[in-house]
């Protein structure tokens, strides 16, 4: 078993799952193999004796076993192990070069803390990159207004935003939906103007969300404490866009991407 251990952050105590569901080195290979068919989550379980983590199983552990085999007889023993203090980056290499999709995570006395997955990883990264999104937003709108901003992380109801984006695309909200389902998706950035909340990025999320049946998202807010004339605010009223329902969705077929590629396809072709 090899421990890995980095106490920069951003750690895996921060991201990993802490509710994690085990088995019972003593449970049989038929019972194991009937619950990874019945759950959409699990291909495998840390095998635990109390809390420490004796081995792994995973289905492919399971297909040449017999139904009463007990489960020590077939785990993987020779495993990768992650620590809480372990950097994110790094855990994300084990991951990523091992082709495991999830890593076990233990302490020091070798019990188990938690799983870390590489959705877990992505998610980690999603959540770098918005906090930079949001500064350089709020940079910029100081700057041209001459003012001093907040911001605050918090849960807003997607049917109070107001959109100002006028399109969104079909295949582009089949990918949210798809993150969404599998909690992949990065928060919103929204400005409060006043009191009236404008989304300023993540009109596909939020237009996935509402297909979900999800009322709240969360959220950067960008917090303007009385209302200013915002470009973007002008634009909503210029398009008519007022709520989700005026959000156009396009066909593939109409994506820029497809229509460069048409273009450049013409070209060669001429």
């Amino acid at each position: 078993m090899e421990i890995v251990s980095d106490r920069t952050k951003p750690q895996v105590e921060e991201y990993m799952t802490r509710d994690v569901a085990t088995v019972s080195p003593d449970a049989t290979v038929g019972d194991v193999a009937a619950r990874i068919a019945e759950s959409d989550e699990h291909s495998g379980f840390p095998v635990c004796e109390r809390r420490r983590v004796e081995g792994f199983i995973s289905a492919r552990d399971l297909l040449l076993a017999d139904d009463d085999d007990p489960i020590f007889k077939v785990m993987t023993t020779d495993l990768l192990v992650a620590h809480p203090e372990m950097k994110v980056t790094d855990a994300a290499r084990v991951i990523l070069r091992s082709g495991i999709q999830k890593l076990p995570v233990v302490d020091d006395a070798g019990n188990l803390v938690g799983i870390i997955s590489n959705a877990d990883v992505i998610r980690s990264q999603i959540e770098r990159a918005t906090p930079e999104k949001v500064g350089k937003l709020v940079r910029t709108l100081e700057q041209i207004h001459n003012i001093e901003l907040e911001q605050e992380r918090r849960t807003v109801a997607i049917d109070q935003l107001t959109p100002t984006q006028g399109r969104v695309y079909a295949d582009e909200l089949e990918g949210r939906q798809y993150e969404l389902e599998r909690g992949l998706a990065e928060p919103l950035v929204v400005i409060d103007n006043g009191g009236t909340l404008l989304l300023a990025d993540g009109h596909h999320r939020v237009l996935a969300s509402d297909r979900l049946g999800i009322d709240a998202m969360d959220a950067y807010v960008i917090v303007i404490d009385h209302e200013i004339e915002l470009g973007m605010a002008k634009t909503a009223a210029n398009e008519g866009l007022e709520e989700l329902d005026d959000i156009e969705v396009v066909d593939y077929a109409r994506h820029p991407l497809v229509q460069t590629t048409k273009r450049l396809q013409s070209a060669a072709n001429d």
